[in-house]
């Protein structure tokens, strides 16, 4: 059964049953579960399908193209082509599917669902003249033809797709951006595969995986939130081996490149501008360093931002996928050990991590804040806010602003905990000092809320009257 995507699904049923060619593109993070939503969504009303083969180990460009026309033409065979030899270019590869496709016109609606598409676009192979030729030429003048394209290579489907200045351009009648699963929906999830877990144990597994539901088809019933991570990240077989690089691989035309990017920005949790991000990697600033960032931002792995104070010419780029952050942090350097979350879950090695992760969990569940801060309706921008200290003066790092339209700013400190957060005297100072500090930056008419973000709320006390507006892990699963 397929949780939440209510909305994706409503539109490719619409799709479907409309009386005219259609051309969807869907896309989205690796493993975010496109596939799944097509097979589910269009369950036996699929004519064709095809996948392209992973350009994980392979390495020769000419062998590349080889296998992935002999993967095409074995799909054809297996799906009813007869008397065809195998194709030698994609012209031909494609002309064999129109031959396919027309044996088979009864008249109603044919699905064509090709699978990671980027894939079989090898270098020097010819695959997109041919497949535009196969849409303009073939396709689109067949009113009951369904072309649905999915791939991981989101800047791939976006460049070459649905922002084609080619033979493409403006050819595209759908197009479907899947994202990552909300915590709500990840509960959804749990439920519909009868894992019993808390809200604090699957707000855990987000901050690992981020919503990510082939991750997450890892969990085992009858084992607690630690133990699951630890057979899917840890020991000497764990399920998830070499998941990192695999994932970089399959989807950026330079893997390393984007590995270099994201190592860095796992470092720092505010962020680095691009002018800091070529000066640590040695990315050159031009095109590279952008074609870059725009695939990773496209993909779901990096977010940007104006820094508050600063000028909004300012960008700065974060890290915003929680496998990663995680996976760099702990698998890495503790891959082999066995138990590794088991032993270490109250301690003070993942102490630092759960309270990064959280803050991440809320820039990702923004709406579920507003909503829970009454002001889903109110137009607002977020931000954070970091100044270094000097000799004289205190610093100030706030890693959440809420700036609305009705003259309010909720000052939003974001605190995981397993019990409901003590404000002690030395941290109610430390929000005084970031108060005034933000106070002496906006105008006489804006006011201040303290905007507590935990888990379990915060326990009453002699410190805790500062706090204006809480919001608590429930609000997030809203």
């Amino acid at each position: 059964m397929i949780v939440g995507r209510k909305e994706e699904i409503a539109e490719l049923d619409k799709l479907y049953y409309s009386d005219r060619p259609e051309f969807v593109a869907i896309y989205g993070r690796r493993r975010v579960g496109k596939t799944f939503l097509i097979k589910q969504a269009l369950k036996d009303r699929i004519t064709f399908q095809h996948t392209g083969v992973s350009p994980v180990d392979q390495d020769n460009d000419r062998n590349k193209l080889k296998t992935q026309l002999e993967s095409f033409y074995y799909a054809l065979l297996n799906q009813g082509l007869e008397g065809y030899k195998m194709p030698k270019s994609w012209m031909e590869a494609f002309f064999l599917l129109e031959q396919l496709l027309q044996d088979q016109d009864n008249g109603e609606r044919q699905v064509i669902f090709i699978d990671e598409l980027p894939w079989m676009d090898t270098p020097r192979s010819g695959f997109l003249p041919a497949f535009e030729n196969f849409w303009n030429g073939w396709c689109s003048g067949r009113d009951n033809i369904m072309l649905v394209v999915c791939g991981s290579a989101t800047s791939w489907i976006l460049s070459n797709l649905s922002r084609s200045k080619g033979g493409l351009y403006g050819r595209l009648t759908a197009e479907i951006k899947l994202s990552p699963f909300t915590l709500k929906e990840c509960e959804e999830y749990f439920e519909h595969a009868n894992i019993q877990m808390s809200q604090y144990d699957i707000l855990q597994s987000y901050m690992v995986f981020g919503g990510i539901p082939y991750y997450m088809g890892y969990f085992q019933k009858g084992l607690s939130f630690e133990q699951n991570v630890d057979k899917i990240l840890f020991g000497n077989r764990p399920r998830l081996k070499d998941e990192f690089n695999r994932l970089f691989a399959a989807i950026f035309n330079k893997p390393e490149d984007s590995k270099k990017v994201v190592r860095l920005l796992a470092t720092r949790h505010s962020g680095f501008t691009r002018e800091e991000i070529s000066q640590a990697t040695g990315l050159p600033l031009g095109g590279g360093l952008s074609n870059t960032l725009a695939a990773l931002a496209e993909s779901d792995f990096i977010t940007s931002y104006s820094p508050y104070g600063m000028p909004k010419s300012t960008t700065y780029y974060k890290l915003i996928d929680n496998f990663c952050l995680f996976w760099q942090k702990y698998v890495e350097p503790h891959g082999k050990e066995t138990g590794f979350v088991s032993d270490n879950m109250t301690s003070d090695v993942l102490k630092a991590w759960h309270g990064v992760a959280f803050e991440e969990v809320c820039w990702q569940h923004f709406q579920q804040i507003k909503q829970a801060l009454g002001v889903a309706g109110v137009k607002t921008s977020i931000s954070a806010w970091n100044v270094k200290g000097t000799e004289e003066k205190e610093g100030t790092q706030i890693d959440l602003l809420i700036i609305r339209n009705d003259n309010v700013v909720n000052l939003c400190e974001m605190k995981f905990a397993s019990a409901p957060y003590t404000i002690s005297k030395e941290e109610e100072l430390r929000l005084r000092h970031r108060i005034e500090s933000l106070k002496a930056t906006l105008s006489p008419k804006q006011s201040i809320h303290l905007t507590m973000i935990t888990t379990y709320g915060v326990a009453y006390g002699k410190h805790s009257g500062i706090v204006q507006k809480e919001v608590k892990m429930e609000d997030l699963f809203k």
